[in-house]
């Protein structure tokens, strides 16, 4: 069992709910070993125990990259009714943003990272789950439940909070330490050695890599020389059949949309395929879905390494398609700072009457609702204005 620590998974309500009771999902002979066997394992290092809940949630199986099977539990219900944490997960570019420089790199990856937090114990026979072997709950955290990122995050954080933005990223359970030198390196790995050792965080060595110059991170692969695609995922993207339903649509922009800042136009490109994901659309795989399709798969295969800040695209909404020209450049910068906020560069408005309305930052006599919107947007941001004629 993990120590006590100051923070607890905690599961709030929402109010006026009562306990929801699901049947076990049928499984197959050979899989049921399988669940047999998680489930003592899961017994006996104390992170489940048997229940009398008036909860239950039903156990399936899914497959991992290496092939093996994971027990998971079908929290959906659950979640349904659970408040959710606010605490944000940063932002992939974020984080990239801080490697500027690094050229050693270093990877944790925390042993059953979701593990290693308790369970309030009020809390416990809510995440109660059954399968043919009977009735039981978790202890510690456990995959599956809708605030366990937020819960898990929030302690990283916690623990590593005077290391972050100077030689450590953190995303959930994923550490990566970079440094400048070889020297600034082993300072900066022994700090986090130690604090790990403090808080008794365990890692899973196998998945572990020390001292390194290139080193794959959140699906991208890290460099001094930059950040690229990580071919691996690009495999899988090339690989990928021709959707056959919305769901195989989502699936494939899901992943491919992953990388979009690498791909010039990502949502000019998918708009075909975006399309069939409105509702009331009949799904109808055309020549422009196929050729958007096959487009994608070669813009990653091609993506730019270096020179290119990052591609930002968005469809238009539908109030924004009768925008006049200037509404929608202003449009475009609010956009293009949301998407890299602490990027410190000039943005270089493409007409005169956008750079007056900026140029005053607060409100004149007639300002339009949708531009004063965008106007109180940008005092959010550092950013200088200049304008170019």
């Amino acid at each position: 069992m993990p120590p006590e620590r100051d923070i607890e998974f905690s599961i709030e309500l929402v109010p006026g709910t009562a306990p929801i009771y699901k049947k076990a999902y049928i499984i197959s002979g050979v899989e049921l070993l399988e669940v047999k066997k998680q489930i003592d394992e899961l017994l006996e290092k104390g992170f489940i125990r048997k229940s009398t809940s008036p909860w239950a949630s039903p156990v399936l199986l899914t497959e991992k990259k290496d092939g093996t099977l994971r027990m998971c539990v079908d929290y959906r219900g659950l979640n349904a009714i659970t408040v959710k944490n606010k605490y944000p997960l940063p932002r992939i570019e974020d984080l990239f943003d801080q490697l500027k420089g690094a050229c050693v790199f270093s990877k944790i990856d925390l042993r059953s990272g979701y593990h290693q937090l308790r369970i309030r114990p009020s809390d416990i026979p809510k995440t109660a789950f059954i399968s043919r072997y009977g009735l039981y709950e978790y202890t510690v955290m456990s995959f599956g439940l809708t605030n366990a990122p937020a819960f898990f995050m929030y302690m990283m954080n916690s623990v590593f909070m005077e290391y972050l933005d100077k030689f450590v990223v953190i995303f959930i359970d994923d550490i990566l330490i970079y440094s400048k030198t070889e020297e600034e390196h082993e300072e900066h790995l022994r700090l986090v050695l130690q604090r790990l050792r403090e808080h008794k965080l365990y890692a899973k060595f196998s998945k572990c890599d020390f001292w390194i110059e290139e080193v794959k991170f959140l699906g991208h692969i890290i460099s001094n020389g930059g950040i690229a695609v990580d071919q691996s995922k690009v495999s899988e993207v090339q690989n990928w059949k021709i959707p056959e339903d919305v769901k195989g649509i989502r699936s494939f922009l899901g992943l491919a949309g992953y990388y979009r800042r690498f791909i010039e136009g990502f949502s000019k490109i998918a708009k075909p395929m975006t399309a069939l994901l409105e509702k009331n659309i009949k799904f109808q795989w055309t020549s422009a879905c196929q050729k958007a399709f096959e487009e994608l798969k070669k813009r990653l295969t091609t993506a730019p390494e270096g020179k290119v800040i990052a591609y930002a695209s968005r469809q238009l909404r539908d109030h924004e398609k009768n925008y006049p020209t200037h509404d929608l450049e202003l449009a475009t910068v609010v956009h293009a700072l949301k998407e890299a906020h602490e990027t410190a560069y000039s943005i270089h408005p493409g007409s005169e009457k956008m750079y007056q309305d900026l140029k005053q930052k607060f409100w004149w006599y007639g300002m339009k609702r949708e531009v004063a919107e965008y106007v109180v947007m940008l005092q959010h941001f550092k950013c200088i204005i200049t304008h170019h004629t």
